[in-house]
């Protein structure tokens, strides 16, 4: 059993702090002891510290599994600042990079290994992992596991497999968002030996939560901003709609910019580094921003439409106010909004003849014939796919989730791809070309050299690999692979940005094609409870919204929390009614010394007539005791 003091010894040493949050130093100690655990802590609540600190305070290496590559490179490029030895791999690698990165784990002094959940069923980390000191398997999101959970990915299934190749190794889940029936899934799926679950508190007592039924969206929006100073997100459910919200906050004077999905890569980061450095103050952006971005300063989230389940939503809200200072969480509802998700919800669950045209149009986009295509994968544009098949892109990604579920084929989120090459001449016809440029035929032989395989597929190469071995620049090698690609001597697909298209399993007749209707009803029964808990949260008037959160994640600790528009509705309701009956003129300045109010929403406040209160605030104006803002709203004079 570790000694407390070494414990707190070693997070002094690497990370600075004297004290662990709460939670966290039960998890230390739970690992530490070898037990399996799982953990439910919120977003921002320090999770990697969780499996860092044991793993610095023994030997070993820690193998961490994680869907979120930019996540990775930012954990290993921290760690290696405080001169800790830590690796990742995923799909945006070579084969010989990946192969090093193995060694380096089995071989050195490695204490971190980042790893894609889609990596893990390759036969190389297979081989490697049974040969690494490995001390702890952390799986962060580890809902994903789960075909119950809101976010599922197969791939998340083959860490169970790796489990059993080191089976005295204890297994570290976390999340931040998991049900009841998701977190008893989750121990089942990863084989804990006991159950064990450890909870951090869902409760952010300096988040204020509001909802706004509104018709104008845009004027509440603007509102906001004008009122609360520092940066935001507003979360738009449309790539056309961050352009719309972002062009609209700049013609009000707001540095705004738009961020999706669909933007080229370069532009996308570009975007996110002026708004962590905040030379942009607000960033419209669909659900494809945030995940791994550490801004501790946000003071206010907006979700202009609604999420689809509590668990995005407390995850997408909570990325304001990190640093404990107050901040606000924001979502609008327009009258129709139930009747739009209602119908997201139906494109959700496609019929099962549509998925099967899916599968057959994505195995012919993909020139993959019957009987073809295990294991394979294939650059997946999702825009062009469903443009050429004049298909709603809703449906095709629901379409794809099923798809993957039932063991088909895999669409990955967009990643970053490796070059890859394949001869379109045999090697013998190689021979006999006549290159007459002495560059190309230097990077043939070089190509030849270091790869095999690339005259019967695909093959990812390192162009910078390429450009040291040759001795030429890496734009010049790609010049050179572009050459070869216009002789037709190879296929060339440049390093890129893009969703992957992964075969799980060859390519079936259509007919064949079978969705299971159990698994398929009882997701479609678990997402319309989901549906429904995040309809009930924007309807609801009674209830503190910070309760409604921690209770839905299984935190029995709740309490009001005193700061959302329902708390403080209640305590303005109650100074209301300790001011004298009598004195009308209090009472409305009691009122609005909580919030900005036009006469009708006053009104509403009283039962004394809208006559009485029209002339006791026609009196308190001409006694220059409140005042008219520009949009109508009454405010005191402070």
């Amino acid at each position: 059993m570790q000694p407390d003091a070494d414990i707190l010894a070693t997070l002094r040493k690497y990370w600075g702090y004297d004290s662990f949050r709460p939670v966290q130093e039960s998890v230390v100690r739970s690992i530490l002891d070898g037990r399996d655990t799982l953990v439910l802590m919120p977003t921002g609540g320090g999770k990697s510290l969780t499996y860092q600190v044991p793993t610095m305070a023994r030997e070993g290496l820690c193998i961490v599994v994680t869907p979120l590559i930019a996540l990775m490179k930012d954990q290993v490029d921290r760690l290696r600042r405080m001169g800790i030895r830590a690796a990742a791999i995923h799909s945006g690698m070579s084969p010989r990079q990946i192969d090093i990165t193995l060694d380096n784990c089995v071989y050195g002094d490695m204490k971190f290994l980042y790893v894609a959940p889609e990596r893990l069923g390759t036969e190389t980390f297979r081989l490697r992992v049974q040969r690494m000191n490995v001390s702890l398997l952390a799986v962060d999101e580890a809902h994903c596991i789960s075909q119950w959970g809101y976010d599922f990915r197969p791939a998340y299934l083959r860490i169970g497999e790796i489990r059993r190749l080191l089976p005295d190794t204890p297994v570290l889940a976390l999340t931040a968002s998991a049900t009841e029936v998701v977190t008893q899934d989750i121990m089942e799926k990863l084989s804990f030996a006991e159950p064990h679950i450890l909870r951090g508190s869902f409760a952010r007592p300096n988040l204020s939560y509001s909802v706004r039924h509104v018709e104008d969206k845009n004027g509440q929006l603007l509102r906001l901003v004008d009122n609360v100073p520092g940066s935001g997100i507003v979360y738009v459910r449309t790539r056309e709609g961050t352009e719309q919200i972002a062009g609209f906050l700049r013609e009000h004077g707001v540095t705004a910019a738009a961020y999706h999905g669909g933007m080229p890569h370069a532009e996308r980061s570009m975007r996110q580094e002026e708004w962590l450095q905040g030379k942009v103050r607000v960033m419209a952006a669909t659900n494809a921003f945030g995940m791994g971005i550490d801004k501790a300063d946000v003071r206010f989230v907006v979700h202009y439409s609604m999420c689809d389940s509590l668990e995005s939503y407390y995850q997408e809200a909570g990325r304001a106010g990190r640093d404990g200072a107050r901040s606000y969480a924001l979502l609008l509802v327009a009258p129709d909004d139930g009747e739009r998700i209602r119908k997201r919800f139906d494109a959700e669950f496609p019929p099962l003849d549509k998925v099967r045209a899916v599968y057959e149009r994505a195995c012919d986009y993909c020139q993959v014939g019957i009987g073809d295509g295990f294991q394979a994968s294939f650059l997946f544009n999702i825009y062009d796919f469903c443009a050429r098949n004049r298909l709603f892109r809703g449906t095709v990604e629901s379409a794809f989730k099923l798809l993957s579920q039932n063991g088909y084929m895999t669409l990955t989120d967009t990643t970053d791809n490796p070059a890859r090459i394949m001869f379109t001449v045999s090697r013998d016809d190689l021979y006999k070309l006549r290159v007459k440029r002495a560059e190309l035929d230097h990077i043939l032989r070089v190509i030849l050299r270091l790869y095999d395989g690339v005259f019967v597929d695909f093959r990812p190469v390192d162009e910078a690999q390429i450009a040291t071995v040759s001795g030429y620049t890496v734009d010049r090698v790609r010049e050179l692979m572009k050459q070869l690609w216009q002789m037709r001597v190879i296929r060339y697909i440049p390093a890129n940005r893009s969703p992957i298209l992964f075969f799980d399993a060859e390519r079936l007749p259509t007919a064949d094609l079978y969705i299971s209707p159990d698994t398929y009803k009882r997701r479609r029964e678990l997402t319309e409870e989901r549906f429904a808990g995040m309809l009930a949260y924007a309807g609801g008037d009674d209830r503190c919204r910070s309760r409604i959160l921690q209770e839905y994640f299984g935190d029995t600790r709740s309490g009001d929390c005193g700061v959302c528009d329902i708390c403080l509705a209640r305590r303005r309701a109650a100074k209301i009614s300790a001011a004298p009956h009598d004195d009308l003129h209090s009472r409305i300045l009691a009122l609005l010394a909580d919030r900005e109010a036009d006469v009708r929403e006053i009104a509403a406040e009283f039962s004394c007539g809208d006559a009485q209160v029209v002339l006791a605030v026609r009196k308190l104006l001409d006694d220059g005791k409140i005042s008219t803002l520009a949009d109508g709203k009454l405010a005191i004079n402070r």
